[in-house]
């Protein structure tokens, strides 16, 4: 059973949610199966005290004592369990989603010519639609989906007279509109990383239809993904950037948290994107954004903060020299992490803040005891003893360590900007080691070659060091 779909599935759900789970397994409308109850019990009962997971001999051993072992019928009711579990997550998830059951109702009482019961249900959901103040794309797609179930009503009702086409036209308009600038920004900042090309047809359209139509920009779905839009088209004119910015917050309340959460991201990834080029001034940008998202707590899910986000939040606030605000910011935050990060990410911030306040010695014991697990944060690791060895001038240890990186970063299956970034940053080091820092020509070259270099994260402490040869 160990690694199975189901057992996996089942580690992710929270006391009350078994609670549901279990009621809706011995429900008769969806199960008539008691073997699948007792398959059920057996895992809740024992999954939290497991040290090892047991094997289907095992199970079927405790569910049919006596029997002869039968491996086939263990995996049916795995099976079995296993569908249930995911009409369970289904259902929570619809019942999350009060529009969604209200249209599937409208649907239904429309298809029995319930008339009275259909006006007074879609009635009710667009009343409840205008009291939300989520105004993204998926409440302009509610919006169509209940105006098509109207249609479909009055069609039915009445042959002649005017219809509500129009109205469905603008609703799935502006859905598809903000869906489609969502979908170029989200393309265009995954370009700008991996260096992949996207194509999408109709985005021109879409951007001539908003130049034709410029009141749609009243709409916040559009306006903020427009405004994104255009400052990752146009990233060398920073008042893109700004009108983005200000339109993620003048609009927040009108995005789920999680969209809101992604937009934030954009903005930050812009912000990243410019000090990697040299734009100091964007570690400010960036710090400010990251402020706001944690005193507003969007920017955790579930109140759980990504690595990603704690390890950028570090650095963002390392890069202004913000090291009190950071060091609280390591401890504050530590148990927001997921658990199997907390500790690896934790150290390595630690280590990271010690190394900026001139504590070489703390900041290499915390890195030598961390175990880094995760590839990019063991190759940030590596990069931090680079600058260690450097300051403290031992170069033998760090010759060996550029070695053994380089070896590691070709064994490993790492793609893209990040394979690049770190084989560079091996690359100048080395150079940098080899340089006559008497012949000035050979050193200005170096400096050069780092200035124009396209992929390098550690541009700036290489420059520094080519400075103080």
């Amino acid at each position: 059973m160990k690694n199975s779909k189901l057992l996996i599935a089942l580690e992710t759900l929270g006391k009350s949610e078994w609670k549901e789970l279990s009621a809706f397994v011995r429900s008769p409308f969806f199960n008539k199966r008691p073997d699948v109850v007792r398959l059920f019990d057996y895992i809740h009962e024992n999954m939290p005290g497991w040290r090892q997971v047991p094997d289907k001999r095992q199970v079927h051993e405790f569910l049919f004592p006596g029997k002869v072992f039968d491996a086939q019928s263990i995996r049916q009711l795995m099976s079995w369990l296993m569908q249930l579990t995911e009409q369970y997550l289904a259902y929570q998830s619809w019942q999350q989603d009060p529009s969604g059951e209200s249209l599937q109702l409208a649907r239904a009482y429309r298809r029995r010519k319930l008339d009275d019961h259909f006006v007074q249900t879609v009635d009710a959901a667009e009343a409840r639609q205008d009291r939300l103040p989520l105004r993204h794309a998926g409440y302009h797609h509610t919006a169509y989906l209940l105006q098509e179930e109207r249609y479909q009503w009055e069609a039915s009702q009445l042959r002649t007279g005017r219809h509500n086409l129009q109205e469905m036209g603008e609703c799935l308009d502006r859905a598809f509109i903000a869906r489609k600038l969502r979908l170029a920004c989200l393309a265009l900042a995954h370009q700008a990383v991996y260096k992949a090309e996207y194509e999408f047809a109709l985005l021109e359209a879409v951007l001539e239809a908003l130049r034709q139509q410029p009141d749609m920009l009243e709409t916040p779905a559009i306006a903020v993904y427009h405004c994104g839009y255009q400052a990752l088209v146009h990233q060398d004119n920073a008042a893109f950037f700004q009108a983005f910015k200000q339109a993620i917050f003048r609009h927040k309340n009108a995005f789920p948290a999680e969209e809101w959460r992604d937009l934030m991201l954009l903005a930050l990834n812009y912000c990243i994107r410019k000090l990697n080029e040299g734009q100091e001034q964007f570690a400010e940008e960036g710090l400010s954004l990251y402020q706001e998202g944690l005193s507003s707590g969007l920017l955790l899910s579930e109140g759980v903060l990504s690595r990603f986000t704690y390890r950028n939040i570090v650095a963002m606030g390392l890069k202004v020299g913000a090291f009190d605000w950071v060091e609280r910011f390591i401890h504050q935050y530590k148990n927001a992490l997921e658990k199997k990060h907390s500790e690896s990410m934790y150290s390595f911030s630690l280590a990271r803040l010690a190394y900026e306040r001139g504590d070489l010695a703390s900041a290499l014991g915390l890195l030598q005891k961390a175990d880094y697990a995760d590839l990019l944060l063991n190759l940030a690791a590596k990069t931090l003893l680079i600058k260690i060895y450097y300051k403290l001038g031992e170069w033998d240890p760090l010759q060996a360590h550029l070695d053994a990186m380089k070896n590691f970063i070709h064994r490993k299956r790492l793609m893209g900007y990040h394979r690049q970034n770190y084989l560079n940053m091996v690359r100048y080091t080395k150079k940098l080691l080899a340089v006559n820092p008497y012949d000035r020509a050979a050193v200005e070259a170096l400096r050069l070659a780092v200035s124009s270099e396209e992929i390098l994260t550690e541009r700036e402490w290489l420059l520094e060091q080519v400075e103080g040869l």
